[in-house]
């Protein structure tokens, strides 16, 4: 995965743009355009996305996130636009366009063991290193099934990014 900085300057957070609707983790916000809940994941679409300083075309770009598939948060909607961010909290506005709401996590732990069951004491299948883009699948209390590279297995929620600890899935 690689994140790069156009002109060396940081990225700002924008917190005072008028309009967007911005949320708090678990607070129940819906987003003001799609009435989807906020925050949310998704992942990036094509391999390579623009992240702007502000909801248009006008704002200076101050990332390209590089890698398709890529899990991130959404935190606000403006228009067209999504405030997103990424596993280290870095981000801005992307163009919904660029977004997908197929599902992916990023494996946090390095060699993360994938069991055939979601027990701890399952047998291990295998093992994904840190930096790993999965498709995310069923989760419940504290495991999540993923498939990366033709593999896939339970995994622990805590080696996960891009889940939320309460979430469940079918």
């Amino acid at each position: 995965m690689k994140r790069t900085s156009r002109g060396g300057i940081a990225l700002t957070i924008l917190l005072a743009l008028a309009g967007p609707v911005r949320a708090a983790q678990g607070d129940g916000a819906k987003g003001a355009v799609t009435n989807l809940p906020l925050p949310r994941y998704v992942s990036l679409k094509t391999s390579e996305g623009n992240v702007r300083r502000g909801p248009s075309l006008s704002h200076r770009i101050d990332w390209v996130f590089t890698h398709r598939a890529m899990p991130l948060r959404i935190t606000a909607e403006f228009g067209h636009w999504r405030r997103v961010e990424d596993n280290e909290g870095q981000g801005g506005w992307i163009h919904y366009s660029l977004l997908s709401g197929v599902r992916t996590v990023l494996v946090e732990q390095d060699m993360a063991a994938l069991h055939t069951r979601p027990e701890a004491d399952a047998p291990v299948v295998a093992q994904a290193q840190a930096g790993v883009i999965a498709r995310l699948g069923a989760c419940d209390d504290d495991w999540c099934e993923i498939s990366a590279d033709g593999g896939d297995g339970w995994v622990a929620k805590t080696a996960l990014w891009g889940v939320d600890p309460g979430e469940l899935r079918d």
